[in-house]
C-alpha cells in the first residue's frame, strides 16, 4: 500500500486530477493547492499545465466524491488567488456551471463556502459580466434548491462588490419570475436579493420589476425596505484586484484621504432610474399627423396632438434621434394663445429633456428662450409647468450653457419674467454640482447687484438670494469685492441667506490646491540637506529656491552659480548650512577678480563643473568674505590647499545622495508615460463596458423582436384557422341553400303534377256524382256523409289480400300517384301532409285535419275475397269511397296552392 501511494504521489498533478481512484484525486487536489501557494509569482511554471488544459478544473469542481470535490474547489480557489488574471480567464468558461450545479448545492457547508469564494475570486480578478451571465440561466432550472442557491450567491456578490462593479439590470429583469415560484425557499431568497439591491439602488430599482409583482408581494417588500431605509449608505466591502493595486501604489496618506472624501461625497447620491431604464424609441410612436394637427386653427386639435405626444414621451429614458421638428413645434406652441396648449407643450419638453438628458443639449437654444419669454404668464399652474421644463433643460445641460439666456432675461422689462427668471437662476445655483468660474461669478454678481435697486420687492429679495447662494458656493472672500458698495443692512441680509442656502457644488478654489504639489521636489532636497555627509554638495539646491523664486523647477542645477548674486543682496543666504557658502566662496571671489563676474552672470550653467578653475583666486576672496559677517564663517573650515580635494570629495557622494538632472527628466518622462498608460487603460475599460452594455441592449432588442415575430406568426396562424373555418361554414351554407332550392323545385313540380291529376280526374268524377242517388231522388253529393270524408290513419293503411286477411301498409312515399293507390286497393290520406310540413300547414288543411280527427282510427277494410260478379251495391260503395277520397285530395291541393302563393 505504501509503495502504491508513493507511486501515486510521483505522478504529475494533471494525471492525478484525472485518476480513477478518488483518494488519488483528493491528494492531488491538496498537493496542487500547496504548490500554488508556494509559487513566487503568476508566471510560475506550476500554473502552465492547468492554464493550457482548463478542462482539468471542470472535473475537479464536479468530482463525484464529496470529499474530493471539496478539495478540488479549494485547489481552484488557490489557483485563482495565485494564478492571476490569466488563470481566471482561461478556466472561467468551464467551471462556473459546475460550481453552481455541484458546489453551491452541496450538502457540505465548507464546499458551499469554497464555491462562493471561487465565484467572488472570478469577479475580483477580471469583471462580473461573464459570471452573472452564467448564473442567470440557473434561475430557470427545475430544481428549487439550485435556484435558491443561485439567488443566495447573487446576494453575496452584490453585498461584496456593489452595483458599480456588478450590473444590476439583468438580475432585476429576472426577479419577477423567481418571485412567482412555487417553492417558498426560492421566494425567500428572492426577497433577500431584492432587499440587498434596494440597499444600493433605493427607489430606482422599482422602475424595472415592481409593476410585475403581486400586491401582496409588494406589501411584504415594502415592510422589508422600511428597515433598510434607516441604514447608512452601503460601501463596497471587497475590492477588485485592480483596485487593490491602485491602493498599494498610492504614494502617501493624503491621496487616500482625498479618495475617501470623494467617496463619501459620491455615496449619498441615489442611483438614478435613468441609468437602469431601457431607451424607448419615441419617434416611431409619434402620431403621423402630429405636424398637421399642430398647424390646425382649432386649439382643441392642437391640444389633442400634444396630449398624444405627451403619452408617448412620458417615459424614463428616450432613445436619441432627430427631434428637431418636434422641438420646433413645441417651441412654437409657447406662443399659443390657449394656456392649456402651453401647459401640455411645456410638459412634453420636460419629458423630452429628462428622457434624453445630455442628448437634449443640442436643442436647448431652440426650446429655452420661448419658455422664458412665456414666463410672463401669471397663472400658477402654467408657471409651474414652465419652471419644471426649465429645470429639466438645466439638468440636461448645465449652468454655463444656460447662464447667457438667464442673464439676458434678467434685463427683461416685464417684472413677472424677471421674478421667474431669478427663481430659475437660484434653483440652478443650488442644484449645480460644478461651481461657476470666476468670469461667471462676476457676471452673476453684477446682474444680481443691479437687481437690488429694483422697485419690486420680490425682485430685490431674489437678487439678494442670488448673491447669498453664490457666496455659499464661492466663499465670503471671493464675494468681498462685489459686496463693497452695499450698505450694512443688505450685507447682513445676504449673509443670512448665505447661511440658509443649501448647495451641491464644490468650491473650486479649494480643489485648485493641488498645484502646490510641485513643491515636494524642493522639500525632498531640503530633507536631503539635513544629512550630515552629503550636505556639502546638496547645499546649492536650497539657496536656488529662495534666490530664484520666480524661476522654474529647472533652476536647481543653476544654483551653484546663481547663489553668488543673491548672497550680496540678501542676508538670509548665510543661514544655510556651513557647507553651502564654501561652494559660493570661490565664485564670489572670481567676481571682483576682473572679467570673471560678467562671465559667471552671462553663463551660470557653465560655471557648475569648472570649480577647480576658480580655486586659483581663492586666497584673495577669503579676506573679502570674512568681512561679510556670517558669510565668512563657512570659509574657515576648509583650507585653501585642500579646497580642490574637498570639491572632488563632495562630488562623489552626489551619486548616492541624489539624482542628476538627466535622470530626473527621465523619471518625469516615465511618470508621464505611466499616467498616460493609466488613462489609456481607463478609457479602454470605459469603452469596453460601454460596448458591453450596448451588446446587452442589442441582445435584449433582438429577443424582443423575436418575441414579437413569434407572436405575429401565432396571430397569423390563428387568423388563417378562423378563415378556414369561415370558408367551411360558407360552403356548408351554400350547400344548404342549394339543397333547399332543389327541394323547393321538387315541391313546385309535385304541385303542378297534382293539379294536372286533379283536372284529369274532375271529369270522370262528375258521372259518379250524377249516378249516385238516394232513394228519395236527391243526389248523394248534396248530402255529405261522414263515411265519405273518412281519412286513413297517417301511420298505416289496411290492405286486403287474397286470403281475406287484413294487412297494414306503412312507409309509403308521397311520390306514389292516386292511380297506383287505386289499383293496389289502398287509400292514404297522409299524402298531402307529407308534401307540406306540419308547421306550415294552411287553414284549409287544418280544417281538413279537424274533420279527419273526429273519425281518426277508422280504417277502410275489405273483408273476404271479392266476388267478380259483385252486386251493384258493392260497386256503389266503392265509387262513394273514391269520390270522398278525391274531394279530400282536392282540398289538399287547394291548400298547397295557397301555400305556394304565399
Amino acid at each position: 500500500m505504501a509503495d502504491q501511494e508513493e507511486d501515486f504521489s510521483s505522478l504529475p498533478l494533471p494525471d492525478r486530477f484525472t485518476h480513477k481512484n478518488w483518494k488519488v484525486r483528493k491528494q492531488g487536489y491538496e498537493d496542487a493547492a500547496k504548490t500554488f501557494e508556494t509559487t513566487p509569482d503568476e508566471s510560475d511554471p506550476a500554473f502552465r499545465p492547468f492554464i493550457l488544459d482548463s478542462g482539468l478544473w471542470k472535473g475537479a469542481v464536479a468530482d463525484s466524491n464529496v470529499a474530493a470535490q471539496q478539495e478540488g474547489i479549494n485547489a481552484l480557489c488557490a489557483f485563482l488567488k495565485f494564478g492571476g488574471q490569466e488563470a481566471c480567464r482561461r478556466s472561467r468558461s468551464v467551471t462556473i456551471t459546475p460550481i453552481v450545479e455541484k458546489g453551491l448545492v452541496s450538502t457540505r457547508a465548507a464546499t458551499k463556502q469554497s464555491a462562493l469564494e471561487a465565484l467572488l475570486l472570478y469577479i475580483e480578478l477580471d469583471k462580473s459580466d461573464p459570471i452573472i451571465d452564467d448564473l442567470l440561466p440557473s434561475l430557470s432550472n427545475k430544481q428549487p434548491k439550485l435556484i435558491a442557491a443561485t439567488l443566495s450567491a447573487l446576494t453575496a456578490i452584490f453585498h461584496a462588490y456593489g452595483i458599480k462593479i456588478v450590473d444590476p439590470k439583468p438580475v432585476l429583469k429576472a426577479l419577477p419570475k423567481v418571485f412567482g415560484h412555487a417553492d417558498k425557499n426560492v421566494r425567500a431568497e428572492a426577497q433577500n436579493l431584492a432587499v440587498e439591491l434596494y440597499r444600493w439602488l433605493r427607489e430606482a430599482m422599482k422602475t424595472l420589476f415592481w409593476n410585475e409583482l403581486k400586491p401582496v408581494q409588494q406589501q411584504d417588500l415594502e415592510k422589508l425596505f422600511e428597515a433598510v431605509k434607516q441604514e447608512p449608505a452601503p460601501k463596497q466591502e471587497r475590492l477588485l484586484r485592480s483596485q487593490q493595486a491602485v491602493e498599494a501604489v498610492s504614494p502617501n496618506a493624503q491621496a487616500d484621504g482625498e479618495a475617501e472624501a470623494e467617496a463619501e461625497e459620491e455615496q449619498p447620491g441615489e442611483i438614478d432610474a435613468f441609468d437602469l431604464a431601457e431607451p424607448v424609441d419615441v419617434l416611431s410612436k409619434v402620431p403621423a399627423d402630429f405636424q398637421e394637427s399642430m398647424a390646425s386653427s382649432k386649439w382643441k386639435d392642437r391640444k389633442d396632438a400634444l396630449d398624444a405626444l405627451f403619452a408617448v414621451v412620458n417615459t424614463d429614458r428616450i432613445k436619441d434621434g432627430h427631434y428637431e421638428d418636434i422641438i420646433s413645434a413645441l417651441a412654437k406652441s409657447m406662443k399659443d394663445a390657449n394656456i392649456a396648449v402651453v401647459t401640455v407643450a411645456a410638459n412634453c419638453i420636460e419629458c423630452l429633456a429628462k428622457g434624453l438628458r445630455h442628448g437634449f443639449a443640442k436643442y436647448r437654444s431652440r426650446a429655452m428662450p420661448p419658455i422664458m419669454e412665456r414666463l410672463k404668464e401669471k397663472k400658477q399652474s402654467v408657471a409651474d409647468a414652465l419652471g419644471a421644463a426649465l429645470d429639466a433643460i438645466f439638468a440636461s445641460t448645465g449652468l454655463s450653457e444656460c447662464l447667457e439666456d438667464i442673464l439676458e432675461f434678467l434685463k427683461h422689462k416685464n417684472p413677472q419674467v424677471k421674478s421667474e427668471t431669478l427663481k430659475f437662476l437660484i434653483r440652478c445655483l443650488k442644484n449645480t454640482r460644478e461651481a461657476p468660474s470666476k468670469p461667471e461669478v462676476k457676471l452673476i454678481s453684477e446682474a444680481a447687484t443691479k437687481l437690488l435697486t429694483e422697485s419690486v420687492e420680490v425682485i430685490r429679495a431674489g437678487g439678494a438670494e442670488v448673491l447669498g447662494t453664490v457666496m455659499k458656493i464661492m466663499g465670503e472672500r471671493a464675494m468681498g469685492p462685489y459686496l463693497d458698495g452695499l450698505d450694512d443692512i443688505r450685507k447682513t441680509k445676504i449673509k443670512e441667506l448665505c447661511d440658509a442656502a443649501e448647495v451641491k457644488a464644490k468650491d473650486k478654489p479649494k480643489p485648485v490646491a493641488p498645484p502646490p504639489k510641485a513643491a515636494p521636489p524642493p522639500a525632498q532636497k531640503k530633507a536631503a540637506t539635513k544629512k550630515p555627509a552629503p550636505a556639502a554638495k546638496k547645499a546649492p539646491a536650497p539657496p536656488s529656491v529662495y534666490a530664484s523664486t520666480p524661476q522654474e523647477k529647472a533652476s536647481p542645477p543653476k544654483a551653484p552659480t546663481i547663489k553668488g548674486i543673491p548672497s550680496k543682496l540678501s542676508a538670509p543666504k548665510p543661514l544655510q548650512p556651513p557647507s553651502k557658502p564654501s561652494l559660493q566662496a570661490p565664485k564670489k571671489i572670481s567676481g571682483p577678480g576682473g572679467a570673471a563676474p560678467t562671465a559667471s552672470l552671462n553663463s551660470p550653467r557653465r560655471n557648475i563643473t569648472p570649480q577647480s578653475a576658480d580655486e586659483a583666486s581663492s586666497p584673495a576672496p577669503t579676506s573679502k568674505l570674512n568681512q561679510r559677517g556670517l558669510a565668512g564663517r563657512p570659509l574657515g573650515r576648509p583650507t585653501p590647499s585642500s579646497f580642490s580635494a574637498s570639491t572632488t570629495s563632495t562630488s562623489e557622494p552626489a551619486a548616492p545622495s541624489g539624482i542628476t538632472s538627466a535622470e530626473r527628466l527621465e523619471l518625469e518622462d516615465l511618470r508621464a508615460d505611466k499616467e498616460r498608460l493609466v488613462r489609456t487603460n481607463e478609457d479602454l475599460r470605459t469603452t469596453t463596458s460601454r460596448l458591453t452594455s450596448q451588446i446587452h441592449e442589442l441582445q435584449n432588442q433582438n429577443a424582443q423582436l423575436i418575441e414579437d415575430h413569434t407572436r405575429d406568426v401565432l396571430s397569423i396562424k390563428a387568423k388563417e384557422t378562423q378563415l378556414v373555418r369561415a370558408r367551411s361554414d360558407a360552403e356548408a351554407a351554400e350547400s344548404q341553400v342549394g339543397r333547399l332550392g332543389r327541394e323547393l323545385e321538387r315541391l313546385k313540380r309535385e304541385v303542378k303534377r297534382a293539379e294536372t291529376e286533379r283536372t284529369s280526374t274532375s271529369g270522370s268524377s262528375g258521372d259518379i256524382y250524377h249516378d249516385r242517388r238516394n232513394g228519395d231522388g236527391t243526389a248523394a253529393a248534396e248530402r255529405p256523409a261522414p263515411q265519405q270524408q273518412q281519412r286513413v290513419n297517417s301511420s298505416a293503411s289496411l290492405r286486403s289480400n287474397d286470403n281475406g286477411r287484413t294487412t297494414t301498409t306503412t312507409g309509403r312515399s308521397y311520390i306514389s300517384s292516386p292511380s297506383e293507390e287505386k289499383e293496389n286497393g289502398v287509400v292514404d290520406s297522409r299524402d298531402g301532409e307529407k308534401m307540406v310540413p306540419s308547421r306550415n300547414r294552411s287553414p284549409v288543411k287544418a280544417a281538413a285535419t279537424g274533420m279527419g280527427a273526429a273519425q281518426q282510427h277508422q280504417t277502410v277494410t275489405t273483408t273476404g275475397r271479392k266476388d267478380i260478379s259483385g252486386e251493384g251495391g258493392e260497386s256503389w260503395k266503392r265509387a262513394a269511397e273514391v269520390t270522398s277520397q278525391l274531394k279530400a285530395r282536392i282540398e289538399l291541393m287547394k291548400a298547397k296552392q295557397g301555400l305556394s302563393k304565399r
